[in-house]
C-alpha cells in the first residue's frame, strides 16, 4: 500500500518524475517475482511414486545412489557462459535434424549471479572509461563539461547506462518474463548464417524452458533503460526524440555484441594456433578463467 500511494502521489508532469514511477514499478514487479521465485524453490522435491517403489523392490541400488543424484542436483553451479564449441559437421546435422539440444534453465538466483558478475568485471569499468573518452573527444554532453571534471560526469553517466541497463534486462525482466538472458553460439558453418543469427538474437531468444521466443526482455530493457537516463542526463537532452535516438542505438549496440560473442572464440582460436610458445607458456601462468581461455 505504501509503494503504490507513493506512485499515486508523483505527478507525470517531467521526464525525471516519469522515471521515478517507472523504476518503483520495476522494483515492485521484481520483488513479486523473486517472492514467487522462493517460494517454488523452497518446496522440497519429491519423488514420483514409481520411481521410489522401484527402489524399494531393488535391492542391487543402495539408498546414497539416489541421495548422491539428488544432492549433486542441488548443489550444481550456474551454468552462467554457453559453451563455445566450435561448428562441426555433426553439429550442423544436429540443428538441421532437430535434434534437441542441451538446456540447463538459470533459477532467479543464477541471473542474479550473472548481473553481479558483470557488475564488477573488469571489462564493464574500461568500456565505461573508453565510451567517455570518446564522447569527450567528440562533444557529446556539452553541458558536462570538458577537463577531467567532464570526464568523469561522462564516465559516471556511461557506467549508469551499463549497470542501470543490466540489471533491468539481465535480472529483473529476464525473472519476471521466464526469460534468458544469455547468448547461444549458433552451430552453423557459414559465415553469412552465423552473423544473420547473431544479429537476430536482439529479437529472438530462449525462454526458461528452452523454446524460442521474442525477446521481449531486450526491447522493454533497451527502453525502460532509455526513459530511465532521463534522471541523470542534462536537460537537453531529455526530449522524446533523443530517448528514441538512445533506445535505437542500444538495440543497435547489443546486436553488434552479439557478433563479437559469436566470432570472437574463432580469433582466439586462431591467435591461439599461431601464436609463438612463448605467450602460450604465459599464458598458461596468468590466472584466466577456463572459460575466457582460447
Amino acid at each position: 500500500m505504501t509503494m503504490c500511494a507513493s506512485i499515486q502521489s508523483v505527478r507525470f508532469g517531467s521526464p525525471r518524475n516519469a522515471s521515478h514511477v517507472l523504476l518503483l514499478a520495476v522494483l515492485i514487479a521484481i520483488l513479486q517475482g523473486l517472492a514467487r521465485g522462493q517460494a517454488s524453490s523452497g518446496q522440497p522435491e519429491t519423488m514420483p511414486p514409481s520411481s521410489t517403489t522401484a527402489h524399494e523392490r531393488s535391492a542391487d541400488n543402495p539408498p546414497t545412489s539416489i541421495r548422491g543424484r539428488s544432492d549433486q542436483v542441488a548443489t550444481r553451479p550456474c551454468r552462467l557462459r554457453v559453451p563455445d564449441t566450435p561448428p562441426s559437421p555433426n553439429a550442423e546435422k544436429a540443428v538441421t535434424s532437430n535434434a534437441p539440444l542441451p538446456f540447463t534453465p538459470l533459477s532467479a538466483r543464477c541471473k542474479f549471479d550473472l548481473f553481479l558478475r558483470t557488475t564488477y568485471s573488469p571489462y564493464t569499468f574500461a568500456s565505461a572509461g573508453f565510451q567517455a573518452t570518446l564522447a569527450q573527444a567528440q562533444g557529446q554532453w556539452p553541458h558536462y563539461g570538458g577537463g577531467m571534471q567532464g570526464w568523469g560526469k561522462r564516465f559516471g553517466a556511461t557506467l549508469a547506462d551499463t549497470e542501470s541497463r543490466r540489471f533491468i534486462q539481465t535480472f529483473a525482466l529476464s525473472t519476471i518474463l521466464h526469460q534468458d538472458p544469455r547468448y547461444f553460439p549458433s552451430h552453423k558453418r557459414a559465415l553469412i548464417s552465423r552473423a544473420w543469427y547473431a544479429i537476430t538474437r536482439v529479437a529472438v531468444t530462449k525462454n526458461d524452458k528452452g523454446d524460442e521466443a521474442f525477446n521481449t526482455s531486450e526491447f522493454l530493457g533497451a527502453l525502460f533503460t532509455s526513459a530511465l537516463q532521463n534522471a541523470y542526463y542534462p536537460t537537453d537532452d531529455r526530449s522524446l526524440g533523443d530517448t528514441m535516438n538512445r533506445f535505437g542505438g542500444a538495440l543497435s549496440s547489443d546486436a553488434v555484441g552479439n557478433l563479437l560473442r559469436e566470432f570472437t572464440p574463432d580469433m582466439k582460436r586462431l591467435f591461439r594456433k599461431h601464436a609463438p610458445e612463448k605467450i602460450k607458456k604465459i599464458e598458461e601462468k596468468l590466472p584466466i578463467p577456463p572459460e575466457d581461455k582460447p
